[in-house]
């Protein structure tokens, strides 16, 4: 019979910006010297965010905690020090000099992986960049490149009312944040 291994999140303080390059890394690392029964998962908590490009919606996936990678681990004997050998990686989060790396409690775990849940439930989570009176430029639909004042900004329906001069007259237009941008 197997014996029992209890499996641990740690947090590994890596290099921002490599976080999914030193993740895959620590994973073959790992399974090459044959310890991938001792770790569960590696995990780059994620942030789906909507950014604007020509016009476009484009989602893109935005590390959520940037220069740290979670791990789900029983860290014994090799593997501090296999991990810690990766390029890029700086330590373990909350680990003393010559210490052991410190597990997360429970409730941390599950906040960040609540966290982690929530974030890629709410995809379309924008927030309000725009505030009356503000001077926009519409970007998108019929009246692109016509340019006017926020009036009105309505949270619920992600909509503005912003004031464009079309032939010398003020008229109201409903749109989305998506279709204009500050001047």
């Amino acid at each position: 019979m197997a014996e029992v291994v209890t499996k641990n999140w740690y947090v590994i303080r890596a290099v921002s910006g490599q976080e999914a390059k030193i993740k895959d890394y620590i994973m073959n690392e790992i399974t090459r010297l044959g310890y991938s029964n001792q770790v569960e998962e590696i995990l780059v908590p994620m942030e789906k965010v909507v950014q604007i490009r020509n016009g476009k919606k484009i989602n893109k996936e935005k590390v959520y905690f940037p220069g740290y990678i979670m791990i789900k681990a029983n860290l014994t004997g090799e593997i501090p020090h296999i991990i810690k050998s990766v390029t890029n990686v700086i330590g373990f989060l909350g680990e003393t000099k010559g210490g052991d790396p410190v597990p997360l409690r429970t409730a941390e775990v599950n906040r960040m992986l609540g966290k982690v849940d929530e974030l890629t439930m709410t995809t379309e989570h924008i927030a309000i960049p725009f505030n009356r009176g503000e001077n926009v430029k519409v970007i998108d639909g019929p009246f692109n490149g016509f340019n006017g004042s926020i009036e009105k900004v309505n949270e619920e329906k992600r909509k503005l009312e912003v004031m464009v001069k079309i032939f010398g007259r003020k008229t109201p237009l409903e749109l989305s944040y998506m279709q204009v941008e500050k001047l």
